[in-house]
């Protein structure tokens, strides 16, 4: 092994390393291993930023514009309430709803249409006094599937379809992963709807939605014990009393800034006593009104809103919420977005800091409270989800239908020939600049950045790994241990690699890394590239044992209640189906 070949081997070790420790996102990481690249000679200077200037990475800003586009124009929400119905028999439900999912993340960005459908999935668990920890998962599992149908319905795709005309001068086109991807998405969601719900805890299972508010009831919440509060001179037992009327359990209290969490009893709440409550939105203002203590939260502050004209909302952090990894303090929730930290909802984990030194993650849900009118704002601005509905931008109704022919004539004009598909697609997200769907003044917030760095910086990565020779070596490696089986086992092998890395780190970056090993096996075979980068590009995008694995597991699971163990309970025989139904699939449409 060359120098060269032991640098890059090191670099993306440690990126796969980086990736699962999780302490700095994703782009962040894959920028740093370009530099590092750049720094130990693997990758010449000349040639750092070429990544950025790649058509996959043009195609990928272009869909996700697009997927905002028919988003705000609310062509989903005019029918995601009755796609997605309350209906009592869950097999039809989960079918349903798993269904519309995949279809929709055939046509746009899955994480976007897990954001779409995740309030009226949650309202229609409530109409029917449902577990939504039925529906989430089935859900979210659905949207990946749907994905792997189109070109544009997740980033690997379009990744593995560009890697393909750089070795065979033409790119994968919009439909070309439609029979396999196709297959295995409707397979997958009989799956959910007949047993993957089955495979979830009982008490997972048994948990209603009740009516007031979707009510997760393990928020982190904080009270403040002012002068003349009811709660001064009272032991804690006098407190659980109270707070057991109110289904509220009292966790700890905050004294001189020393976080108590074991208590006595006996212990006497003293004025300026910060109690820490386990709680849900109900529970929190009732017992603050009995006792006469006030809501603490992250930074509340009790005088932003002395008028009536408050609501209290539950939203989710996304993937790619701009608070990840930030503390309350850092963001200035109420300064700068006019919103109030109630509560704090981590399922799967205890928090253990004062909710002002909470650092957030992926997944935690939020008690808010804010005023009506800017709410919706602050939300999109902070990259939270809404876990109840909310109301369509009413001047976009009129360009829903603009939205969908901007889509469908990207498609059809790639389709025909008539233009690239990056072509096709750029000129359909100006379109929703120009026809105002997207505002010019909202149009980068619509990108997932992150995303854009991670895909521009890994695509020298991969093209080191091509270069230094280091692709031949670990297909080499691959082939020993295959040594003396077929071609098609060989695939298998390939296959499940793919998908093992892909629900440890980003989907993306396993595609980017596995592309040039894949098409130096199916060389060492001599047999068809295209049929090793078609395993690739559905075993990448098949991440389901973990909530890190893919953005819409990770969105999920605070509003499911999800731990991190339920994954591979419905995850582990899905990947196997898959694994079974997409290899001769594979063999099938694109022949050894």
């Amino acid at each position: 092994m060359t120098e060269d070949q032991l640098s890059i081997v090191l670099i993306l070790a440690g990126v796969f390393v980086f990736f699962l420790w999780g302490r700095w996102r994703y782009d962040v990481v894959a920028f740093s291993a370009l530099m590092v690249s750049v720094i130990t000679g693997v990758i010449t200077p000349e040639k750092a930023f070429d990544g950025f200037s790649h058509p996959a990475v043009i195609t990928v800003a272009a869909v996700l514009v697009i997927s905002a586009g028919l988003a705000v124009s609310g062509v989903i929400d005019r029918i995601a309430h009755i796609v997605v119905p309350p209906l009592k028999n869950l097999f039809f439900q989960i079918s349903i709803m798993s269904s519309f999912s995949a279809i929709l993340s055939a046509m746009m960005n899955n994480v976007a249409a897990l954001a779409l459908l995740m309030p009226a999935t949650i309202d229609s668990a409530k109409k029917v006094r449902r577990s939504p920890a039925l529906l989430l998962m089935p859900l979210s599992f659905g949207s990946i599937l749907g994905g792997l149908i189109t070109l544009i319905g997740t980033p690997p795709n379009i990744v593995i379809a560009h890697y393909r005309e750089n070795v065979a001068g033409e790119p994968f086109s919009m439909f070309d992963f439609s029979p396999v991807g196709g297959v295995v998405a409707v397979v997958g969601v009989l799956f959910l709807g007949l047993v993957g719900w089955r495979l979830l805890p009982k008490d997972r299972q048994a948990k209603s939605a009740p009516d007031e508010l979707y009510d997760i009831d393990d928020y982190v919440a904080e009270v403040l014990v002012p002068e003349g509060s009811a709660a001064i001179g009272q032991t804690i037992k006098d407190i659980d009393n109270i707070a057991d009327s109110c289904d509220v359990r009292v966790a700890g209290i905050i004294r001189n800034d020393k976080r108590i969490l074991r208590l006595s009893r006996t212990r006497i709440i003293e004025e300026n006593d910060i109690i820490i409550l386990k709680t849900g939105p109900k529970g929190l203002d009732e017992f603050a009104h009995k006792l006469g203590v006030e809501i603490k939260g992250g930074d509340y502050d009790k005088s932003l809103f002395s008028n009536a004209d408050v609501a209290l909302q539950e939203a989710v952090v996304s993937a790619d919420s701009r608070i990840i990894g930030r503390r309350i303090g850092e963001i200035r929730l109420k300064s700068r977005s006019a919103l109030n930290l109630l509560g704090v909802s981590r399922q799967g984990q205890n928090i253990n800091r004062a909710l002002h030194k909470l650092v957030f993650h992926a997944g935690d849900v939020l008690l808010l409270q804010g005023d009506n009118d800017s709410m919706s704002k602050s939300m999109d601005r902070l990259g939270l989800l809404p876990l109840a509905g909310r109301g369509i931008a009413m001047g976009k109704r009129k360009h829903a239908w603009i939205a969908i022919l901007l889509l469908a004539g990207a498609i059809g004009a790639a389709a025909t020939g008539l233009t690239s598909l990056t072509i096709s697609l750029a000129i359909a997200a100006l379109g929703m600049v120009l026809f105002n769907i997207i505002p010019l003044r909202d149009l980068y917030g619509t990108i997932d950045w992150p995303v854009i760095v991670l895909v521009g910086s890994m695509i020298p990565i991969g093209g080191a790994l091509e270069t230094t020779g280091t692709t031949d070596i670990i297909a080499s490696a691959i082939l020993n241990l295959s040594d003396g089986y077929s071609a098609v086992v060989v695939l298998a092998v390939l296959f499940i690699v793919t998908m093992t890395l892909s629900d440890l780190m980003n989907n993306v970056a396993t595609a980017v890394m596995m592309a040039p090993i894949a098409v130096s096996m199916a060389n060492s075979l001599n047999t068809n590239p295209d049929s090793f980068l078609m395993a690739v590009a559905v075993s990448s995008s098949c991440a389901f044992l973990t909530p890190i694995g893919h953005k819409n597991n990770a969105l999920i699971m605070g509003p499911g209640g999800y731990k991190f163990g339920d994954y591979w309970r419905m995850g582990l025989p899905l990947e196997v189906l898959i694994t079974l139904v997409a290899i001769p699939m594979i063999m099938i449409v694109w022949p050894l």
